[in-house]
């Protein structure tokens, strides 16, 4: 492993170097004197737990922070940048775990706005038309230049982000945690992208913490944990399990262990269940499904392909057309989502921003969203505040909230350290332990170290006899934690398997719409099943 340090070098070699940052917020110190050194035209990855710094760290790069103490070089020149329009000048773009666009605004005018093309004083829509379609196939970025940001999916939304910064020009560009909202092969396709940016002298900054994504793409790899480099290291000297052991400061066990399911009586069914999009097209086609007490059905599928619809229509944020979902012998279909949560579901949304939490409230009433009516939560009308602070300190400690501050603000955590904040509450059996939960990405954002707790707290859940949905665009995720797997393609289910008897491939076969890939998926219900 090398040294961090490098002294008496030739700074004009490297695109990016960052000398002795220290960032210090109110509550903890975010960058403790951090060094990272960035080869131009390299692929470099950062990686580290959720609130390890890394993020502090681009923000400053990007100049959405100004660190402290410490020196800024790009392309060996010394700079000053006191913010995004400087970093811009520089040549740095930046996409973000939370995207920056305008919902109601088209692809087009997003990645133009700011820089537009004008005939007169209007924009020259026929020429930003051009100009971004260009970029879009130069890049291998394809999407509709036309359509609204509210009406394409997540994967699509990112490529929009990914073409603002290529249009302004950059020329070292910060990923932050790109593949979190990718499916595998949305994933490949930003992989093939990156490495055609590097062919044409772009260097690139990764931060992941997908350790096989590190050893797939990227030729060096920089660590950190507790706002502290623990160590860089070339990407072929290394491997998952030793970047784990660096980023974590123990071993990790990289897959879940897990007994056979011990399964109890139905507690969900989904008969018929019709349910369109905002576009009031059908996404959800006469969907049928179970599930019982104590297992876990993961539902695979490429995004866009009704998983989300579903998943509000059982929860109550979406209407149901047509079709019954049953829960325990109750029709719930189209009841509010606090007449679901009062059934005994407990969600966890795929969207945490939107659905999951109120960034201008502090993480101590983030914490009891949805159970804030209910004893001891509350009594009498009134919020039990000392026990709030109480329940709160101790989540915020089980769950690895980071800072362990419950009076922040929840938009001002990290992307990771939000998605642990919703996690912690949603799979809390406190105050009643759920009949059954609904889990989208739980993962998302998240560090090796959280992936494993949060792996762990789901199959304990399952073996306290809960039923578990789980929709991930993980298929590791998938694979190790269900006990049957549902696929879905094009608002339907068109297959149905368990982990040990497909591979990866086949059941990237099957996301595409083959309906022929495994013989069991021919069979109909399994035994178990019916």
């Amino acid at each position: 492993m090398e040294s961090n340090m490098k002294e008496n070098i030739d700074y004009s070699s490297y695109a990016v170097v960052m000398k002795d940052i220290v960032k210090q917020f109110p509550s903890v110190l975010a960058n403790d004197k951090v060094n990272f050194f960035v080869k131009k035209g390299a692929i470099h990855a950062l990686v580290g737990e959720n609130g390890a710094g890394k993020s502090t760290l681009m923000n400053q790069l990007y100049g959405l922070y100004s660190p402290n103490s410490g020196e800024i070089y790009i392309n060996g020149e010394k700079c000053k940048i006191k913010g995004p329009k400087d970093a811009i000048k520089y040549g740095i773009g930046m996409v973000h775990q939370h995207f920056m666009l305008i919902d109601n605004q088209t692809v087009y005018e997003n990645v133009v706005l700011g820089l537009e093309p004008k005939k007169g004083v209007f924009l020259n829509r026929k020429k930003a038309k051009k100009e971004v379609k260009n970029l879009s196939e130069k890049y291998g970025l394809q999407v509709d230049i036309d359509s609204k940001i509210e009406d394409i999916s997540v994967g699509m939304q990112q490529r929009v982000e990914i073409l603002k910064i290529l249009y302004r020009g950059a020329d070292i560009l910060i990923f932050d945690e790109p593949t979190a909202v990718l499916t595998p092969q949305e994933t490949d396709e930003l992989f093939e992208v990156m490495k055609l940016l590097q062919a044409r002298g772009k260097t690139i900054i990764f931060i992941t913490h997908k350790l096989y994504e590190v050893m797939a793409i990227t030729e060096k790899v920089t660590v950190m944990r507790l706002g502290k480099v623990t160590g860089e290291i070339d990407t072929k000297d290394t491997n998952p399990k030793q970047l784990a052991t660096m980023m974590v400061g123990r071993e990790v066990l990289l897959r879940v262990e897990k007994d056979a399911p011990k399964l109890g009586k139905k507690i969900l069914s989904v008969s018929n269940l019709w349910v369109k999009d905002n576009r009031r097209l059908n996404a959800v086609k006469g969907v049928n499904l179970e599930i019982k007490a104590g297992e876990i059905l993961g539902i695979a599928g490429v995004a866009g392909n009704g998983q989300t619809e579903f998943v509000e229509a059982i929860t109550g944020l979406r209407k149901a057309e047509d079709g019954k979902i049953i829960l325990n012998g109750i029709d719930i279909t189209n009841f509010s989502p606090l007449q679901i949560r009062e059934q005994g579901i407990t969600h966890i949304p795929e969207d945490r921003i939107k659905r999951g939490l109120i960034e201008e409230y502090p993480v101590y009433y983030n914490m009891i969203l949805g159970k804030h009516e209910e004893k001891p939560f509350s009594e009498n009308g009134f919020l039990n505040s000392r026990f709030i602070t109480d329940y709160s300190t101790k989540l915020v400690e089980k769950y690895d909230v980071r800072p362990r501050n419950i009076n922040m603000l929840a938009g001002n955590l990290s992307g990771g350290n939000q998605q642990k904040m919703v996690v912690a509450r949603e799979l809390d059996n406190t105050p009643s332990q759920p009949k059954m939960a609904v889990i989208s990405q739980p993962t998302r954002g998240l560090d090796i170290g959280a992936i494993e707790y949060i792996h762990k707290t789901i199959i304990s859940m399952r073996d306290k006899g809960i039923g578990i949905l789980l929709i991930s665009m993980e298929l590791d995720e998938i694979f190790s934690l269900s006990d049957r797997i549902i696929v879905f393609f094009e608002g339907e289910t068109i297959g149905e398997v368990t982990p040990d008897e497909i591979t990866r491939e086949e059941i990237g076969l099957m996301m595409a719409g083959s309906k022929n890939v495994f013989h069991s998926t021919e069979r109909g219900e399994s035994d178990e099943t019916k």
